[in-house]
């Protein structure tokens, strides 16, 4: 039986599916997403208690989004030494993340150095009229954090093809939206539950099909 010469863009689409499938990284395994959005949601509920029953933490609690990104560098980590390939997608979803991590913690900091300035004012304006300012600063800080959570979650989800992380980045951009509009309360519901949605849904996708890829034997070297 004549054997059928592969042309180079079939050798191209194999030799990119056995790396594909070689891989063995810390974002296929969903850990670091389901991590994110459990921790996001967290915070977001605790802030709005802190809202609705009056009581203020002595720290900002959306700092322990900070400590978050801690464990997945050292998992990453140690993932990437047992790595026997990296795929375009890890390539190009690593720095993404990184970028966002690196955003985040910028925009919690320039956000409490605006609230360090903003409260002595607030509370001036309103010991001298009687009344709060009909501006408020906290409206619109939540719809600033779902416009930044959405952009790495879609782009993450176009370029590994991922649909439920595609739609993650377009229900943070849909809570975005609507937070402009409603007050702080409803705008912390809307990111606990963006966070759910584009992150650990998607995350504990991920977890089920690596552990169904480990079970069939993904770990071996090609």
């Amino acid at each position: 039986m004549e054997k059928k010469e592969l042309s180079h863009d079939e050798s191209l689409a194999i030799i990119n599916s056995m790396i594909s499938r070689a891989k063995d990284s810390f974002h296929g395994t969903g850990v670091g997403t389901m991590m994110w959005g459990v921790v996001i949601a967290v915070c977001s509920l605790v802030k709005l208690s802190e809202v609705h029953f009056g009581y203020k933490l002595p720290f900002d609690i959306y700092l322990l989004a900070l400590f978050a990104i801690l464990p997945q560098i050292i998992i990453s980590a140690k993932e990437k030494k047992s790595q026997k390939a990296r795929s375009f997608e890890d390539t190009f979803v690593s720095p993404i993340w990184i970028g966002f991590g690196v955003c985040t913690f910028l925009l919690v900091l320039i956000i409490n150095i605006l609230f360090a300035n903003y409260i002595p004012l607030y509370n001036e304006y309103k010991a001298l009229t009687g009344h709060a300012p009909a501006f408020s600063l906290r409206e619109y800080i939540m719809p600033l954090f779902l416009l930044l959570y959405g952009l790495p979650t879609f782009i993450t989800g176009v370029g590994c093809h991922f649909k439920p992380m595609f739609w993650g980045g377009i229900v943070c951009w849909v809570s975005c939206v609507l937070a402009v509009f409603t007050e702080y309360r409803i705008d912390l519901l809307l990111t606990a539950f963006s966070a759910i949605a584009a992150w650990f849904i998607p995350g504990l996708m991920m977890e089920k099909e690596y552990r169904r890829y480990k079970k069939s034997g993904g770990a071996m070297n090609v």
